[in-house]
């Protein structure tokens, strides 16, 4: 395995560029088969291979370098073999950039008939059909799919949990790690390690140890978005950032909160990924600096403006809030493109907006002067 992980630096490496003197803020490069990607970094997740509502041509003109893709259900249909014969996904979507795909085990441990032994887990699909996930088999449909970025297959530890269940938990996800790992044989792809540990200290730092002792390409902080709330979040980010890897990409995953984003990244994480911007965007919540509004409120049945005015994406130079709430009014799909496209070039320029604030040591002040303007809106 240390042939591969040795190969692997050939393709993917982090080049940590600068850490904020006032903080722990980092901004750095990931550089991939499939570019290069300046952190911190928020990745648009396309769940089935696509962003819903937008075109790849769509990210690709707003210079975003990563999205994530989703393995259970790509598995599901049209099926990873079926994708594998296509050229893998970059080609079979059209994305010449950067996928991370994460292992399908969030998905599966979210359903609530399933079995979870040592082998893995079994669970029903929603048709019905029995599947058995295992470490092994999701390395096999992530290598199928091609992407720069594969995740372990670990078990998503729910809130709230015993101390006793995680202590089990993370034990069995560390065997199938090293299960993932030996599965792992294409040097062209990278696989990131998950710390879990609920809410304990000691668990958090026992998982940092034992995943971060195989020296992976980068690694990840999982189950802070699984309903513990943004004070538990931040409490388990800033103890286990920092006994994370200098040298290796951070990243928390399922997070996407303008507010939780800026916290993470005063703490170190390089990479994030949510649902928040393009599932909001389909029910018309738009993302401005000065918080979010809800489009299809009557509020805006006049108002000749943009989303936001100073925004240079497509939808903000061409459109007034008064004809996308029209869209909407009118169940127009449009409405619901537009608006995508708005919330990922929105969060596409606070990631850059944060960079250049951490290159330039500034970035509290960049956290304190944004939050106030944005919660001003609320």
């Amino acid at each position: 395995m240390t042939e591969i992980i040795k190969a692997n630096k050939d393709f993917f490496h982090f080049e940590l560029e600068h850490v904020d003197s006032q903080c722990g803020a980092r901004a750095g490069k990931i550089h991939t088969p499939h570019g290069e990607i300046p952190t911190p970094i928020f990745m648009p997740v396309g769940t089935h291979g696509t962003i819903k509502a937008l075109q790849p041509k769509v990210l690709e003109d707003h210079n975003i370098p990563i999205i994530l893709s989703n393995t259970y259900h790509l598995e599901l249909t049209p099926g990873s073999s079926l994708i594998s014969k296509a050229g893998g996904l970059h080609k079979y979507m059209a994305w010449p950039k950067a996928i991370l795909t994460d292992s399908g085990g969030f998905q599966v441990f979210s359903l609530k008939d399933k079995v979870i032994d040592e082998q893995g887990v079994k669970f029903k699909t929603h048709k019905g059909v029995n599947i058995e996930l295992t470490p092994e088999k999701s390395i096999e449909i992530q290598q199928n799919l091609g992407s720069d970025i594969m995740m372990a297959f670990d078990e998503c530890i729910p809130y709230p949990a015993t101390k006793k269940y995680a202590e089990n938990s993370i034990a069995r996800t560390h065997r199938w790690l090293k299960r993932c790992i030996d599965s792992w044989d294409n040097p062209r792809q990278s696989l990131f390690g998950i710390i879990q540990g609920s809410t304990f200290n000691d668990l958090r730092k026992q998982c940092v140890d034992e995943v971060c002792s195989h020296d992976l390409p980068g690694y990840a902080i999982g189950g802070v978005s699984v309903g513990e709330g943004p004070d538990w979040m931040e409490k388990i980010v800033h103890y286990t950032a920092p006994l994370m890897p200098k040298d290796k990409p951070r990243y928390v995953m399922g997070v996407g909160n303008p507010e939780d984003l800026l916290m993470i990244w005063e703490n170190g994480i390089d990479m994030s990924d949510c649902i928040i911007p393009t599932k909001f965007a389909r029910g018309g919540t738009v993302f401005t600096n000065r918080g979010k509004i809800r489009i299809n409120h009557q509020n805006y049945r006049r108002d000749f403006f943009p989303l936001e005015p100073n925004c240079e994406c497509y939808t903000c130079q061409n459109f007034t809030r008064s004809y996308i709430k029209h869209l909407f009014d009118a169940n127009e799909i449009l409405g619901a493109i537009l608006v995508t496209t708005h919330n990922i070039a929105w969060y596409v320029n606070l990631s850059k907006r944060a960079r250049q604030a951490i290159l330039e040591n500034r970035f509290l002040q960049f956290k304190n002067e944004f939050l106030d303007q944005y919660q001003k809106g609320k």
